[in-house]
């Protein structure tokens, strides 16, 4: 069905960025159903005059953990933390304010978001004596940027059923995916949990934002059928699955594309997402060459041996489902390509953070998108020097990508970065967050025009007839923007947004 059928309504005078040409939109049905010079019809429910004002198709953010990323509008944020010393001090305050405000259950877990240790001195790395003295008896989990590890005192780890290391209190990889989808099912947690994800759809609104892709460490095919029903509305959402539960939802019927029932053409089931490997940030990207700097030498870890990684590719493309595979380290990365050269897999690898200089064409010839996000070189351009010294690849290879002919799909693997197309944008384009430090790996950076297409779902920066009615109203051109800060501030021009011809900023 399609979505808010009955909706007319004409946008006058819009303005193409890039240029002075002016161009009509007509809506009908959630539809742009004529795009150009004077085209706007007499018959429609509203006149919208944009002159001077650009519009550009619906943003989408590709890699989203949706859910995590709603929470970090109400939860301890560590991201400016410096330090572990820092970090507890935000603590002691945070649990000082709730303290002070009542609202603090000393049964309910605190948690805490995006402290980034693999910045921090070796004397100022998490340790659990250091939680412990913090925090006591109440128990607190905070997961790092890149939420491939945790931080928690002992009293969490007891609640949790994990094994905190008894020296830094940290909970990794595969054991900390599971143990973090348990705050969820806290008492009163469905309820803030509503609230805050209504609030991030509307600030994903605010920046011209109409889709995204969720690949949420949960049920998420049930989950966002619910949420439609409940009127979370705001999006259009891809409903990635994991692998253990392919063989679920391959009996219930699912596969990628299928409409959500009850989300007015909104929400689908999106792809298979397989984490192959760690990260860089917690040393655990799977790479051929050992990390600099550490003792003993560690390569990282898959997540799953190669061949599970195929059986679970062809799993999944023998039921309709396409791919989205997490792959950072070089070796990592090698495995994927394989493995869906294997099983004729198609969708995206996600991230591709270090390719081989061979590996970085076989993307495009095996028909994959690379699904990347290119906030994370900028977190990660200091975190580079220090343990991929000697890399065996290129890491974040956004132009060698696109020079090969690899369809490109930005995102932010919010909460690891903003849910904010224009913050990935510019650092596509930029690869600087400031006009006063040198760009990072200026060669692969991308023509704007190249970025603003892989951040819409059509995969352009313009809009045709026949294209759903996402669309945003901008009071500045994207194109006249010089500077890494002009761009970022691009989110404070979005004037309006539409989704479907329905109005949600």
């Amino acid at each position: 069905m399609m979505a808010f059928m009955g909706t007319s309504l004409n946008i006058l005078n819009a303005l193409v960025p890039g240029g002075d040409e002016r161009v009509d939109l007509v809506v009908r049905d959630g539809k742009i159903t004529a795009v150009g010079p004077a085209v706007a019809r007499p018959d429609t429910d509203e006149t919208i005059d944009a002159t001077g004002l650009w519009v550009i198709p619906g943003l989408v953010d590709c890699h989203t953990h949706f859910t995590q990323w709603s929470k970090t509008l109400g939860r301890l944020d560590l991201i400016d933390a410096k330090s572990a010393t820092e970090a507890m001090a935000m603590l002691r305050a945070h649990l000082d304010a709730r303290r002070a405000a009542g609202t603090l259950d000393p049964d309910a877990f605190v948690v805490g978001m995006r402290f980034r240790h693999s910045l921090w001195a070796d004397d100022e790395q998490p340790t659990l004596a250091a939680i412990d003295a913090a925090a006591g008896e109440q128990p607190v989990a905070l997961s790092s940027a890149d939420m491939h590890c945790g931080w928690v005192n002992s009293a969490a780890a007891r609640r949790l059923g994990v094994h905190a290391d008894a020296k830094t209190g940290l909970v990794g990889e595969l054991e900390w995916f599971d143990a973090y989808t348990k705050f969820d099912k806290a008492p009163g947690a469905a309820e803030e949990t509503d609230r805050l994800l209504r609030e991030a759809e509307k600030d994903a609104a605010s920046k011209g934002v109409t889709a995204i892709r969720d690949y949420e460490m949960a049920e998420n095919i049930d989950t966002w059928i619910a949420r439609f029903a409940a009127g979370i509305d705001g999006l259009r959402v891809k409903a990635g699955v994991y692998p253990e539960r392919m063989e679920a939802a391959i009996a219930a019927g699912w596969h990628t594309g299928k409409p959500l029932p009850g989300s007015r053409g909104l929400g689908e089931v999106g792809a298979m997402k397989l984490i192959s490997d760690g990260s860089l940030n917690t040393r655990s990207a799977y790479c051929s060459k050992p990390y600099s700097g550490i003792t003993p030498a560690t390569y990282g870890t898959l997540s799953y041996t190669p061949s599970q990684i195929a059986r679970y590719m062809r799993l999944a493309t023998e039921h309709g489902f396409r791919i989205a595979c997490h792959a950072i380290g070089d070796e990592a990365n090698a495995v994927v390509l394989d493995a869906a050269e294997l099983t004729h897999a198609r969708g995206s690898i996600e991230h591709a953070q270090m390719l081989r200089r061979e590996d970085i064409p076989r993307l495009a010839a095996l028909g994959l998108e690379a699904s990347v996000q290119p906030q994370h070189a900028m977190d990660d351009r200091d975190v580079i020097d220090r343990f991929w010294a000697n890399p065996a690849g290129v890491p974040y290879a956004f132009r060698s990508l696109h020079a090969a002919g690899t369809r490109l799909r930005l995102g932010s693997d919010a909460p690891v970065a903003p849910l904010d197309p224009w913050m990935a944008i510019s650092a596509a384009v930029f690869a600087t967050e400031s006009s006063a430090r040198e760009p990072f790996q200026p060669e692969q950076r991308l023509p704007l025009r190249v970025a603003l297409a892989a951040s819409t779902e059509v995969g352009r920066g313009y809009l045709r007839s026949g294209d759903d009615a996402d669309f945003v109203l901008l009071d500045a051109d994207p194109y006249a923007m010089e500077t890494p800060e002009a761009m970022r501030a691009m989110r404070n021009h979005v004037a309006m947004t539409f989704l479907a011809g329905r109005r949600t900023y």
